[in-house]
């Protein structure tokens, strides 16, 4: 019976995929005939990396996710620095950015299989799903054709939703994006596999209006339990997301509704009709499949934020350079 809801899933997905890409330039098997090894490719090197570092996986899904949010899905938070030109993974929201070597790995073994055919941008949003599922989380369609943009600006990583975001700037957010409600809060739940610094929520335990205070959205019960790794000049201790960090499910949603979480970007879900309603129902729920399917549609919303065509692109050869 799994095995035939998994299949009904993935038929179902992959339908709602081909209606949601429909006019983006994008589709799926782009490379069938050009690189027709090219998503195994990505598959096995990745599988590589994830089997004995399962923690990357949240880290790539975060890059995919960064890179998308800045100019669009076209490769740009790869790029790195030049001797006159800051780049955008050098920018503060990224600094916590890890995995460029998986997908440095990743481009490498498509190069020498199809030289100078499947893009960064491309390998970086099927490195993306591929980790997460390997992780036994949700696999959803990608669909392919992005090419890789030339410029990354550091000063554009500051266009990133802050993780002290109220509702109304995350809505904003990602309405600029073309991406709706329902995604604001569905990809959240990315945080499901995620960790955090102690810096990073330093403010809402010490000093959340300048007068030595606590968030009061927290719950209190929590607070001295996260004091007691967090001091407040903490700057390297992680904290995970929610309570099974390393497992991708619906937990991230029961600690939001418990008013523990972590990121005050987290709590603002709280503050609103739609989200909260679908961090309630995720919260109470025990299957995978709503949210499985919902991660999935979202995902490829998110992969078509900007993608590039022509000749404003290229494929790079080398994802942290331009050709």
């Amino acid at each position: 019976m799994a095995i035939q809801k998994n299949i009904v899933f993935q038929i179902l997905l992959v339908a709602l995929v081909l209606n949601i890409v429909n006019g983006s330039g994008l589709k799926l098997g782009f490379y069938q005939k050009t690189c027709p090894r090219a998503e195994d490719i990505v598959y096995a090197t990745t599988a590589k990396y994830i089997h004995s570092a399962p923690p990357l996986a949240a880290s790539l899904l975060r890059m995919h996710f960064h890179d998308c949010f800045v100019r669009g899905c076209d490769g740009s938070i790869l790029l790195n620095s030049t001797a006159t030109s800051k780049a955008e993974k050098d920018g503060p929201p990224n600094l916590s950015l890890r995995g460029f070597q998986v997908v440095d790995a990743v481009k490498a073994a498509i190069e020498a299989e199809c030289p100078g055919v499947v893009s960064c941008a491309d390998v970086l949003a099927l490195v993306a799903r591929d980790a997460i599922h390997q992780i036994r989380g949700p696999f959803w369609p990608v669909p392919l054709g992005r090419r890789d943009g030339r410029v990354s600006l550091l000063a554009d990583s500051f266009t990133l939703p802050p993780p002290f975001a109220n509702i109304t700037v995350l809505k904003a957010k990602f309405a600029s994006k073309g991406l709706s409600v329902k995604d604001l809060v569905v990809l959240s739940g990315s945080h499901t596999v995620g960790v955090s610094h102690c810096s990073t929520i330093a403010t809402r335990l010490y000093n959340f209006t300048g007068k030595g205070d606590t968030d009061p959205s927290l719950d209190p019960t929590y607070v001295p339990q996260l004091k007691k790794i967090c001091s407040p000049t903490d700057q390297t201790t992680l904290l995970a997301m929610d309570s099974t960090v390393r497992k991708f499910d619906t937990n991230y949603y029961k600690g939001v509704s418990k008013h523990r979480g972590l990121f005050q970007s987290d709590a603002a879900l709280l503050n609103d009709n739609q989200t909260s309603a679908y961090v309630k129902f995720q919260s109470t729920t025990h299957g995978y499949y709503s949210f499985f399917k919902d991660f999935g549609v979202s995902m490829v919303k998110m992969g078509k934020i900007g993608v590039l065509t022509g000749a404003d692109s290229e494929i790079r050869k080398t994802c942290a350079f331009v050709n």
